[in-house]
């Protein structure tokens, strides 16, 4: 959370408010807000009927040269509605106040504005806020409840004493965190309600051309059956597709609840002024080609307003268990389960026909366009709160606050199914990297460490969406990954099993009492392993009992059935008598008809034309299975982390290099050695001569490495010359750096040679929206082209840290303890030092860092 010099806020009841400093300026709007607080409200906040106080409160918000008293208010359609402010009262402590509006009391804007406050008190190193407030003072007391900080009351007579601790611990944030999500998700589900739920439409640039846009959305929403009031607006008719015309917004009999947008671009901001002149409460925006100064206007009416907007440049939006077809399809959705946010329109398009022909149909769909207002975090809310919608669907191309994306994706993840299509995931225009960490942290590899942590299951397109939905909202999840194949075509057996080990999905083993069942049942040219091929000979009613058999296994934790059908008869008709069974042991069971028409076919068990496709369904519950078993307990504090050396050692390099700089090799291991992180400890020499002397004080072989100012890669530039055994070696390495690097060579980096062992790498990239990315992987020089790693975004979980310490392949083969414990300190770092743009920890041997690059920039995330 951090706070913005201005921003817009809803309140509980989905209203804006916009928060923001308090200055000189607003002397006579606080005034205003305090000389019409009624008695009761005055005698609580100044313990006192008189005016006194309140005006010389006033003043000492609005005359603070040195914002002593920082402030700030709460405003709409430029009138204050509530202020907070507090004054320092001590070293680390202030003391906080809260005034709003008496007709304003019940909307949360209380709340808001201590939220706000509390961001501001931590960025200016307060830790804690303190205040007196009256017994009698029940709003106030609710609100520092709601707020969800850890509150110690202290009782004296009539007052309560209020010490509110703000550096709290993890528990507590996340507590505090899940408080704020919460109170938004009241906001938003309000706000949305005469978007996706609304009694009235008025469709606004409805064309009586049958081939306009706003003809066409007129059309589906009366043709769906709105059963509210539905009116046109168009300046050249009295009624379109027989639905009521009226010349423009201000002739309408009563402000709708939603407007459709279709005018032309140039009108959108007049008829956007206009909707919210006359209440209109939500609005979707279709037109595309607005300017950005436009657009900024159209934002701004919105926000001031209080009203949601979807769009511009937007297909519309559906809610057909509401009856509202608000869009341009050619054809209506069918009501069903899954909800859908779209940034584009034709991917919009593409997952609503999939999905309403598999028969899985459409909860909500929200196209959100430009995302001028709703944005797919707004939809999660939604979603959260929607018992009509069991599992979504977003297409995104771009975050605009991934962190907190990440927050309410992984709170609707925890009960409902979340998939999201991979968009905008090409390396093209990253910024050069400057470490192997950097250059590994694509787009691609950001968004996928996003989706993994917060419980999303990534897919490549809409047919793959489809596929894994079929699964996921009808068969229980896996208890493991174990998977077994039985099929009456061993070719589509021997498929599946490749496509099992591509998916990650160990093929499993099929206990003796299990073989013995099959070879009772089967004809002797069968084949009883896994796969299992009954051969195509077989009843349906013998291959049932097959697939029985497989799924009772206690070594098998899913089954894909696949059959062909054939002259003798089609075993995939029995499937359907096992899929009780299936459910009763909490196994997924997915058939696989070779040579059916569609894809997928939703039901249960799901049906699949491809083995592929079948087990990459089986895939995806596995991977959410494990993530939903996971513990989401934080990283423990690792001890010896030397939280000030670091912090030191980073502002001095600052002052020498206010503009950022590579730390060097000795730099590089020191903030290590202060985070806790073993390392093989070396010297920066000027020369040779004291490069010799450390080798005869180390007495073992050594590395000489470039000290320079801008080379990056010193092994791939030849900056790194290794087990130098003799005093020769040493003098001649040194001279051919100088040879090799000229007047850039500043100095050289002398180290110990360590045993030969496997080279891992840990990283760090800083991203200003993202957060901090940790990689962890094969390392060595060639790092980013062996696709062996594996990133997790911070803040990591002890979770995380298991799965990322025997995620890569090269770890798995050489498992380290130690491995963990360094994770979990360069995380701590990550999280500690907003400056750390980009750390390589490469190589990592033998749970030592060998060498590290480490680059230091000023205000990073500001």
């Amino acid at each position: 959370m951090t706070a913005t010099a201005a921003h817009w806020a809803r309140c509980r009841d989905g209203g804006a408010v916009e928060i923001r400093r308090l200055g000189p300026g607003d002397e006579d709007a606080l005034r205003l807000l305090h000389a019409a607080l009624p008695p009761e409200d005055r005698y609580l906040r100044f313990f006192t009927l008189g005016r006194s106080n309140a005006e010389q409160y006033v003043r000492s918000l609005t005359t603070d040269p040195d914002h002593a008293r920082p402030a700030v208010g709460a405003f709409r359609d430029g009138a204050l509605l509530g202020a907070a402010s507090y004054a320092r009262t001590g070293p680390g402590v202030a003391e906080f106040a809260v005034s709003v509006a008496h007709h304003d009391q019940a909307h949360g804007i209380g709340t808001l504005l201590l939220q706000d406050l509390v961001e501001r008190a931590r960025a200016d190193g307060v830790t804690t806020l303190t205040a007196d407030v009256l017994t009698a003072n029940h709003r106030m007391l609710r609100v520092l409840d709601d707020l969800g900080l850890p509150v110690r009351t202290e009782r004296d007579d009539d007052v309560i004493r209020i010490t509110m601790p703000l550096d709290e611990d993890s528990a507590s944030l996340d507590a505090y965190l899940t408080a704020v999500d919460q109170r938004a998700r009241t906001a938003v589900v309000a706000g949305m309600v005469p978007l996706l739920r609304p009694a009235s439409v008025a469709v606004i640039g409805a064309g009586r051309r049958v081939d306009s846009v706003g003809h066409a959305v007129l059309v589906n929403i009366r043709r769906g059956g709105f059963p509210g009031q539905l009116t046109a607006v168009n300046p050249h008719a009295r009624s379109i597709a027989g639905v009521p015309c009226v010349p423009s917004v201000a002739d309408l009999a009563e402000p709708p609840e939603l407007a459709v947008v279709c005018v032309p671009a140039p009108a959108v901001p007049r008829v956007v002024r206009e909707c919210a002149a006359v209440g209109v409460r939500a609005l979707v925006v279709v037109t595309a080609g607005l300017s950005a100064a436009d657009s900024a206007a159209v934002r701004e009416v919105v926000r001031e307003h209080g009203m949601r907007m979807v769009g511009p440049n937007c297909l519309g939006i559906a809610n057909p268990l509401a009856r509202l077809d608000a869009t341009f399809m050619d054809r209506p959705p069918l009501p069903g389960r899954v909800g859908l946010a779209c940034q584009s329109g034709g991917i919009a398009i593409g997952l609503v026909r999939e999905l309403s022909r598999v028969g899985l149909g459409v909860s909500t769909l929200v196209s959100t366009g430009d995302k001028l207002d709703i944005s797919g975090n707004d939809l999660l809310h939604w979603w959260s709160a929607d018992d009509g919608t069991d599992a979504a669907v977003l297409y995104l191309e771009s975050f605009g606050d991934p962190r907190r994306f990440a927050r309410l994706a992984r709170a609707l993840a925890r009960r409902k199914p979340l998939v999201a299509i991979r968009a905008g995931v090409s390396a093209e225009g990253s910024r050069a990297a400057g470490s192997h960490t950097a250059a590994l942290a694509t787009p691609a590899a950001t968004a996928d460490a996003l989706y993994r942590q917060a419980g999303i299951t990534a897919v490549d397109s809409t047919a793959e969406a489809v596929e894994v939905l079929a699964l996921l909202l009808d068969q229980p999840l896996p208890p493991g990954r174990r998977t077994a194949v039985v099929t009456n075509a061993g070719g589509a057996g021997v498929l599946a099993a490749d496509s099992c080990a591509a998916a990650g999905l160990p093929v499993a083993a099929l206990g003796e009492s299990t073989v013995r069942r099959l070879r009772d049942r089967l004809p002797a040219t069968a084949a009883v392993g896994n796969p299992v091929d009954t051969t195509a000979v077989v009843t349906a009613d013998v291959f049932a009992e097959c697939v029985a058999a497989v799924l009772a296994d206690p070594g098998v934790d899913a089954v894909v059935a696949i059959t062909v059908p054939t002259a003798l008869g089609d075993p995939g008709t029995a499937i359907d008598r096992v899929a009780k069974t299936a459910l009763e042991l909490g196994k997924p069971l997915v058939g696989v008809h070779i040579g059916q028409h569609t894809p997928v076919e939703a039901g249960v068990p799901p049906r699949y034309a491809d083995p592929a496709a079948a087990v990459r369904a089986i895939a995806a519950a596995a991977d959410r299975r494990s993530w939903l078993d996971r513990p989401a307990v934080p990283v423990a504090e690792p001890a010896d982390f030397d939280g000030g050396a670091v912090a030191a050692l980073v502002a001095d390099r600052l002052a020498e290099h206010p503009e950022g700089v590579w730390l060097d090799p000795a730099d590089s291991l020191t903030l290590l050695t202060a985070a806790g992180i073993p390392v093989v400890a070396g010297e920066t020499v000027p020369d040779a001569d004291a490069a010799v002397d450390f080798w005869r004080r180390v007495g073992v072989p050594v590395a000489v490495k470039a000290v320079t100012g801008g080379l990056l890669h010193k092994s791939r530039a030849g900056g790194v010359l290794l087990d130098l055994r003799t005093e020769a070696d040493v003098r001649a390495a040194v001279a051919a750096l100088r040879d090799r690097f000229g007047a850039g060579l500043r100095s050289v980096f002398v180290q110990p040679m360590v045993g030969r062992g496997p080279e891992l790498l840990i990283g760090v990239r800083n991203d200003p929206r993202f957060g901090p990315l940790v990689a962890f992987g094969a390392g060595g020089t060639d790092a980013e082209a062996l696709d062996d790693q594996v990133m997790r975004l911070c803040p990591l979980t002890e979770g995380d840290i298991a799965e990322m310490s025997t995620a890569p392949r090269l770890a798995r083969a050489h498992p380290d303890p130690a491995v963990a414990d360094v994770l979990r300190r360069v995380a701590r770092l990550a999280e500690t030092v907003p400056e750390l743009a980009e750390l390589d920890i490469n190589p990592l041997t033998a749970g030592r860092a060998v060498d590290a690059r480490v680059r230091i920039l000023p205000t990073l995330n500001s």
